[in-house]
């Protein structure tokens, strides 16, 4: 054992978790860590073996033998979680959006996906949940077994829509997808916001979709813009309403008292479409009118938002629709809604963090700096509950104990490995940097 420097702040000290004897015990020295669910720690040692945090000690206090990463100027934090990507969607060859008409192929679509999902991962948000493509569950599997770098992926596989048919056979999809190895089942219960935004399903089959989807133990997530549409989506047992972009004060408070989970996506998903409309323009409901309705959207969707925090117990959680040219992107998200939307940044880590995972079911696997839970840690540049703009400056990921980035930050010396004050430097653990 040895013993860090003096204490700083206030002491933490969690109990030990048991963890594979055979795992290698690293040491993370950051100067704060944030924990997820609200709290900072200044000094605190995380410690991990294997895939999990083992231990968060608090400074001066003694840390077991290991690896130490010396991580002088930054901030600790979980890896950040995105509800709501389309991990696969990318732009073809010829620099637009692909479609149903590219000629792309399976193996290149898929290393497209396998691209975005390094950008993402890279970017410091090391769970998504894609909504959702067939291709996801190859490269679920092919993340989920080390074999490329690459988020913790949920898959929707595909939507059910109104077209899918009567209540009967939505669930049967629904039962389908399940079979298929879905994670959650996606709805879309109204129009796109470029065509209005207007209610595309009956209440019939949205307690269809979303009774089946609780029946078989899946969460359902509903793509709703106005009022109509999510409230039909809350009466229906829903589990979380996307976009909302329409909503009014009235729907959100429904919305809080049923426990259904909020997730806006409020900047990302309409700048890079601004940014690369030359790319999107011409290819389905991409038309001047849609783009038109897109911008006046901008100023009603931060609106909602705004009044969203004002809404007591709603659960906002951290999405930002993520697709092609926004891979990789995710915190500009999470930097808007707080700079321009007026959310703290404290409460915005947490929609990121431990309440995204609540909504993704894995609120006791990931989202949390504390023992037992999964390793999967970021570290920034700077602090971010001062500077939002930090968690854009990621030079750290680790995504179940396996790290993929370790890059030092401008202006300061290497992170290094090895014992504290002096002490020798065992044998670095391998970055995994492919």
């Amino acid at each position: 054992m040895k013993l860090l420097g003096p204490a700083a702040g206030a002491m933490v000290i969690f109990a030990v978790v048991a963890a594979p004897a055979s795992a290698q015990t690293i040491v993370l020295a950051p100067d704060r860590v944030l924990d997820g669910r609200g709290g900072e720690v200044l000094g605190a040692r995380v410690v991990v073996e294997g895939s999990k945090i083992i231990a968060v000690i608090a400074a001066g206090r003694s840390v077991p033998d290991g690896a130490v990463y010396d991580l002088r100027g930054l901030t600790l934090l979980p890896g950040l979680i995105d509800t709501h990507v389309h991990i696969g969607w990318h732009f073809d060859r010829d620099g637009r959006t692909h479609s149903d008409d590219s000629d792309d192929t399976e193996a290149e679509q898929m290393l497209y996906a396998v691209e975005n999902a390094y950008r993402t991962l890279m970017g410091g948000v090391t769970t998504v949940q894609s909504l959702g493509a067939e291709r996801d569950l190859a490269l679920r599997e092919a993340i989920g077994r080390g074999t490329i770098p690459g988020p913790r992926l949920l898959t929707a596989i595909s939507a059910i829509s109104a077209s899918t048919g009567e209540p009967a056979a939505i669930r049967v999809r629904v039962r389908e997808l399940h079979g298929r190895g879905a994670d959650v089942i996606k709805v879309f219960a109204s129009a796109s916001i470029r065509v209005g935004g207007t209610p595309t399903m009956s209440q019939e089959q949205l307690n269809a979709v979303c009774g089946e989807a609780a029946r078989v133990g899946l969460r359902s997530v509903v793509h709703a813009h106005g009022p109509e549409s999510a409230r039909r989506s809350v009466e229906a047992g829903c589990t979380t309403i996307e976009h909302g972009a329409l909503l009014d004060r009235k729907t959100l408070e429904l919305m809080a008292a049923r426990g259904v989970y909020y997730d806006p996506n409020i900047d990302l998903v309409l700048r890079n479409y601004f940014e690369n409309r030359e790319r999107f323009l011409g290819i389905g409901n991409y038309t001047e009118e849609g783009f038109a309705q897109m911008r006046a959207a901008v100023p009603k969707v931060l609106e909602v938002f705004k009044v969203a925090l004002a809404v007591p117990d709603l659960l906002i959680v951290f999405g930002t629709d993520a697709l092609a040219g926004a891979h990789g992107r995710n915190v500009e998200e999470l930097v808007y809604r707080i700079r321009e939307g007026g959310q703290q940044p404290s409460e915005a880590i947490v929609s990121a963090t431990s309440l995204a995972a609540t909504s993704l079911g894995l609120g006791e696997t990931i989202g949390v700096v504390a023992p037992g839970y999964e390793a999967d840690l970021i570290a920034v540049e700077g602090n971010p509950l001062q500077d939002p703009t930090a968690l854009k400056r990621v030079v750290f990921v680790m995504k179940a104990g396996r790290i993929y980035r370790r890059w030092p930050p401008r202006g300061s010396p290497p992170l290094r490995s090895g014992r504290l004050q002096g002490q020798s430097h065992p044998k670095t653990p391998p970055a995994s940097r492919p």
